[in-house]
């Protein structure tokens, strides 16, 4: 019996010798190596491992994880196509801003002239409203041109009949504006018809042209480089699609500054001399845009990929599952009928959906956006202009757009870069909404002091509705501003200003950077769409807009999108980690080129 143990006590030493040797072994069970090759191959090892964090990458090449996580990151310099595009955009704003921005008078004014400019003489509401249905319909109709670019058409060809139907509604605008037509009746008619044609146009370019701005851009995936300095940087095309957006943007801004002059001319000389400004105005864009058609990069439309994309949508729904349309995830599951798309396909598809789960926040921002052009109008004209048209106070917020889209793009974000912190997508939308709480909590202040001061108080003479309310706010048939000058209202358009630098210049770079590369119009229109939700909001608050309810209705609106923001950051904040996975979606996407023209669409 003692034999049997010792045996198997023999057998059990021999065991673990073969599994570990004895001499390998210190005294709390470590591996010891015992011979010095084997010590000088785990040096090697060591060393080899800290050598490849340090490897350089060669010039152009793409950066190691360790390059990408420690070297700065900066944007590349934009292609002369894109700032070709951007003066087109700039024409097209000037034309918009420089005519939506006179309708709150246009409807609202009097026939006779007796308050301003001769208009419709529709009154306060009426001008809201329609300034709003506006306002909803040109961000419903840039579904329309979506489809036509991203399934027949192109951007570039759905553009040019888009800015067509523009040219018309201007041409109708102008010309039922004039005193003759006024005189005899075309007046309203001709403003419906216009408003409709002219949302169709920029709801056409609107989709496409942002999008097209980005396509110039060619690179893919980020690059080492050098500076002039001798600093070797990472090229980041994130950063980059950034700058093109905001440079976008202040041109869009820029064209909207059209605003310092028609109200003067609306002043001195009627509605008609604005209008016929931007009529030629948008001509000139019409012209950059047919003149340097071989410059851009123009991508071909992909036939039924919109269709393709819902298919694979319902797939999704249908299942339960997000890739449900993955033709691997049909054969895994049994189910081997032919689908027109591919894996990859249906990961675009997911980061797109999770681009406009993004977006559905948005319609809170157009909201406070709204009331810039109508309701802070409104309540300019309540207060003393001291000769200072009431609708030009808007043009404090592009102003404001002018000064400080620089001022981040040249200065703060370098700067924040350079000590390693990166203001992601989402992060930058929540400072958005904040900034947009911000400045409806101003206006109500505004509101508060506008009601605090006579002739009229809580009744202001300019949207009286009755003059025996304020007998005393009435010089004649001519209403008399409250006590307090205009310029109190600037800090509200450069919070709005602000927040669209945040909210609204992600969100074009979001749509476009999140989109499939055949369906960029399509979810840029998604995204115009938060617009619309957002005018159909600010129509229902239209019944309120009496005093002394506006004041409760900007309190309302800014502790509502305050709230907004901290849903937001907390439902979507994990989205940020998520960005560097949504670029590499991209990586292959092909470069286009042409006889050294950057085109893809046949002549």
């Amino acid at each position: 019996m003692a034999q049997n143990h010792e045996d198997m006590a023999a057998e059990l030493h021999q065991s673990l010798n073969e599994r570990v040797p004895a001499s390998d072994l210190n005294a709390t069970g470590g591996h010891i190596p015992n011979t010095a090759g084997e010590i000088q191959e785990k040096n090697e090892a060591t060393y080899h491992s800290a050598d490849a964090e340090h490897e350089h990458t060669p010039e152009g090449g793409e950066p190691s994880d360790h390059e990408r996580r420690t070297l700065r990151h900066i944007g590349e310099n934009l292609p002369a196509s894109a700032y070709l595009i951007a003066i087109v955009e700039l024409t097209e704003r000037f034309a918009y801003y420089g005519a939506q921005g006179l309708f709150q008078n246009y409807i609202n004014n009097p026939t006779d002239g007796s308050s301003g400019a001769a208009g419709l003489g529709m009154g306060h509401q009426a001008a809201t409203g329609l300034n709003l249905f506006f306002q909803w319909f040109c961000y419903v109709t840039p579904i329309l041109g979506a489809i036509i670019a991203d399934q027949y058409l192109g951007k570039y060809r759905t553009i040019l009949i888009f800015a067509g139907c523009y040219w018309v509604g201007l041409l109708i605008l102008w010309t039922t504006a004039l005193p003759g037509s006024l005189a005899h009746g075309a007046g309203i008619g001709g403003y419906v018809t216009a408003i409709v044609v002219i949302a169709f146009g920029t709801g056409g370019i609107k989709s496409n042209i942002a999008p097209l701005i980005a396509d110039q851009y060619q690179r893919r995936v980020m690059a080492v480089t050098t500076t002039k300095t001798g600093e070797r940087v990472v090229i980041d095309p994130a950063i980059t699609y950034q700058r093109i957006y905001m440079v976008f943007y202040w041109c869009i801004n820029l064209g909207s500054l059209s605003l310092i002059a028609t109200p003067f001319m609306e002043k001195y000389e009627g509605f008609w001399s604005p209008f016929l400004m931007c009529f030629i105005m948008f001509n000139v864009g019409i012209l950059v845009l047919i003149l340097r058609r071989k410059s851009y990069v123009i991508r071909p439309p992909q036939g039924s990929i919109i269709t393709d994309a819902f298919k694979a949508i319902g797939m999704m729904i249908k299942n339960r599952n997000m890739d449900a349309a993955k033709p691997s995830w049909r054969v895994e599951h049994g189910n081997n009928k032919p689908v027109a798309w591919n894996d990859h396909f249906v990961e675009e598809i997911k980061r797109a959906l999770r681009a406009c789960k993004v977006f559905v926040f948005y319609p809170v921002f157009w909201v406070c956006y709204g009331q810039f052009s109508s309701n802070f109008v409104t309540q300019a004209g309540q207060m003393n202009g001291h000769g200072m048209p009431n609708d030009f106070m808007q043009n404090f917020d592009p102003i404001s757009i002018l000064i400080f889209t620089p001022l981040l793009e040249a200065v703060i974000y370098p700067v924040m870069r350079r000590h390693g912190y990166e203001l992601r997508p989402i992060k930058r939308i929540t400072i958005g909404f904040v900034l947009a709480a911000m400045c409806l909590a101003y206006a109500a202040i505004v509101q508060h002091l506008v009601y605090s001061v006579g002739p009229c108080y809580k009744n202001p003479a300019y949207t009286a509705a009755d003059p025996s309310v304020c007998p005393a706010g009435f010089d004649g048939d001519t209403p008399l501003p409250q006590n307090i000058h205009i310029a109190v209202q600037a800090p509200a358009y450069i919070f709005i200003g602000l927040a669209e630098i945040f909210i609204s210049v992600t969100g074009l770079e979001y749509a476009y950077t999140k989109a499939p590369p055949s369906m960029k119009s399509f979810v840029q229109s998604m995204y115009l769409f938060t617009n619309a939700f957002g005018s159909a909001l600010n129509e229902a608050l239209v019944p309120v807009l009496i005093d002394p309810k506006f004041l409760w209705m900007y309190v309302g609106i800014s502790v509502f999108t305050f709230g907004t923001a901290i849903v937001f950051w907390f439902t979507f904040k994990h989205y940020d980690a998520m960005e560097q996975e949504s670029y590499d979606l991209d990586r292959d996407v092909p470069i286009l080129t042409h006889d050294g023209i950057k085109r893809t669409e046949d002549e």
